[in-house]
């Protein structure tokens, strides 16, 4: 449920967005979610339907790129790609080091619209 508050908000970011580029219709949007965000495409796409009725952004596909979680290692330096669903620890691959920094996964931003 908490899709509909971050629908509304990329709606919001989106039409304004458009009616400041005097588009005349929003074909696409661009989103870029890390893969710690529990937010699922399907559902912000149906609340994005929903929402947009009657607005520059009717019809309008939300394409979703999911991020990887990525951590350096502290030790050597690597950046490496963690499926974070699947592991208890991390360690990296290159040195077998445990001291990693979390990098990336938690991004949710809009990336682009595409308009007409």
């Amino acid at each position: 449920m908490h899709e509909l508050p971050v629908t509304e908000n990329i709606l919001k970011v989106v039409l304004r967005h458009a009616e400041e580029a005097k588009a005349g219709r929003i074909i696409s949007v661009s989103l870029r979610i890390g893969e710690l965000s529990d937010i699922i495409g399907e559902w912000l796409q149906r609340y994005f339907d929903y929402l947009s009725k009657g607005t520059l952004a009717e019809g309008a596909v939300l394409r979703v790129e999911r991020m990887p979680v990525v951590f350096r290692c502290e030790g050597c330096g690597e950046s490496f790609h963690v499926k974070i669903r699947e592991v208890k620890d991390v360690v990296c691959p290159a040195c077998g080091g445990g001291k990693a920094t979390f990098v990336s996964g938690r991004e949710f931003f809009i990336k682009a619209i595409e308009v007409i």
